[in-house]
């Protein structure tokens, strides 16, 4: 039979056994958590229509990852994603802006016209990034965000505003906008591959001009189409004075020829030219009175 004391060192042993059995499972939980951590964080997926580029503590490492699964270090790399699907810029009205399915939202841009009207350009630039230069970008400009905040936002807003400048108002609202497109679409095209972007268009979906100045060209228009017309109707009369002027000189042909014509049917057919030189025998000029001039 056990004493007092052994059957108490017993009870501690047990005690401190099981304590130990907790801090052990705690422990092992802990760092099998932390395993699963690492194995989890090491795995990378990249989508379709994507790419990444490996960093390391900072460093661009020059490794791209392509879409599916990959493997990177844990802790030590990170991954910077990139869409080389096409994506758009667009600027326009707060009101649209709720309604627009770009994947980046601005305002419009305004500027003035070589004559000085002021204008609002609403316009889109569709692009995408270059894969072959992922690694270049990461170096020297950063993620996506900071791709379309420095090159397709700050380029694109500088250059619809300086290329309608070459314009004066009325060309630009009278259908000079493929001009401009072109225009921009060439100065944006060298600057977007440079950094590693490809441009796939730039559309100018409005120029928006000052009430003032609308309503200054649609009386100016107006003007035009009254004056236009009163042309019209001068150049109407004037051709039919003409038509009256040939039509009456065609009559007074024709009466002049039919009075010659007849003319000569008279004298053609004078009554002493046919007579015998037989005179009537009886001249009727009364009932009551009857002359026989033949006898």
């Amino acid at each position: 039979m056990l004493t007092y004391e052994e059957e108490e060192k017993l009870r501690v042993d047990a005690e401190s056994r099981k304590i130990w059995n907790t801090i052990k499972a705690v422990f092992f939980g802990i760092v099998s958590f932390f395993i699963l951590i690492m194995i989890l964080s090491s795995v990378v997926t990249i989508d379709a229509g994507r790419v990444g580029v490996i960093k390391r503590f900072g460093q661009v490492t020059g490794r791209v990852l392509s879409p599916g699964m990959s493997f990177k270090t844990p802790i030590a790399e990170k991954v910077v994603k990139y869409n080389t699907k096409k994506l758009t810029y667009e600027t326009t009205s707060d009101m649209k802006q709720k309604e627009s399915q770009a994947d980046y939202l601005d305002y419009p841009v305004d500027t003035n016209t070589s004559d000085g009207q002021q204008v609002d350009i609403f316009y889109t630039v569709r692009f995408s990034v270059d894969p072959t230069k992922a690694n270049w970008v990461a170096q020297n400009i950063g993620d996506e965000d900071s791709l379309v905040e420095k090159i397709v936002k700050t380029e694109s807003r500088v250059t619809m505003r300086n290329i309608p400048r070459q314009f004066e108002a009325s060309e630009l609202y009278t259908g000079s906008v493929q001009e401009v497109q072109d225009r921009a679409f060439e100065a944006l095209d060298r600057v977007f591959k440079e950094n590693g972007l490809v441009l796939d268009s730039v559309g100018i979906r409005e120029i928006k001009f000052s009430e003032e100045y609308v309503k200054a060209i649609e009386a100016k228009q107006i003007e035009a189409v009254r004056v236009e017309t009163e042309k019209n109707r001068a150049e109407s009369a004037k051709f039919e004075k003409e038509r009256t002027i040939t039509q009456a000189e065609a009559q007074a042909e024709s009466q002049k020829l039919l009075q010659a014509s007849l003319s000569n049917e008279v004298l053609q057919n004078k009554f002493y030219e046919k007579w015998n030189g037989v005179l009537p025998t009886v001249v009727s000029g009364d009932s009551d009175l009857l002359l026989n001039i033949g006898k």
